[in-house]
């Protein structure tokens, strides 16, 4: 395939089956970003805690009609933001736009999302291998958009001891995964330091989901 960005890499990738990396898709991120600010002045970054009592490395928080939430209680969604009670700010349309396109790109057409985790990672954070599980219908794909830094992404398959491959993420690109890899474990590896002219020192991750 030619390579559209000059850099050696495909613009597209299968990682593996129903699962494919859209490089550079995203790009320009400008509306994006400003999303960000305007999602995260209502509803600002937090640490959530894990049933485990464990507080994540990345800052967390969401959009649309539900909200994924970790606590003492569990894993779950819920449609108001527990730390001011109020519903989750809207999906911009920003966002509601790139998912659905990137995912009839990637071979799922239809893909309605009403759920957008953004999480923010600074050098350092990291987000362990797990799956998407609280979701009620698997048959929708996931949606994972970065933005700013660099970062490594694990993914692996449906059993935690199976092989994970690391690919290395830019800003801008865009990784749909559905089907047979619906339920495939993935992580993030901690964040190297530097600053991106855009994002600073962080690294922002959309994930669109259909969680209800």
């Amino acid at each position: 395939m030619a390579d559209l960005f000059g850099d050696g890499k495909p613009p597209r990738e299968d990682l593996a089956a129903g699962a494919v990396l859209l490089r550079g898709r995203a790009l320009p991120a400008a509306a994006l970003l400003e999303a960000v600010e305007t999602v995260t002045a209502a509803a600002p970054f937090r640490h959530m805690v894990t049933p485990g009592g464990f507080e994540m490395s990345v800052a967390m928080t969401n959009c649309g009609r539900a909200g994924w939430i970790t606590d003492r209680r569990g894993y779950r969604y819920g449609a108001t933001d527990p730390a001011s009670g109020r519903p989750w700010p809207a999906m911009p349309a920003a966002f509601q736009a790139l998912a659905e396109g990137a995912a009839a790109e990637a071979g799922y057409p239809g893909f309605v999302p009403d759920a957008c985790l953004v999480n923010r990672y600074r050098p350092g954070a990291r987000l362990s291998l797990h799956q998407d599980r609280d979701e009620r219908d698997y048959a929708q794909p996931i949606v994972s958009v970065s933005l700013g830094l660099p970062a490594t992404f694990q993914f692996g398959g449906s059993r935690r001891a199976d092989s994970v491959r690391r690919i290395a993420l830019d800003h801008g690109d865009v990784v749909v995964w559905g089907g047979a890899s619906r339920l495939a474990f993935h992580g993030v590896l901690a964040l190297r330091e530097g600053t991106h002219p855009e994002t600073g020192a962080a690294r922002i991750n959309l994930t669109f989901r259909r969680a209800l």
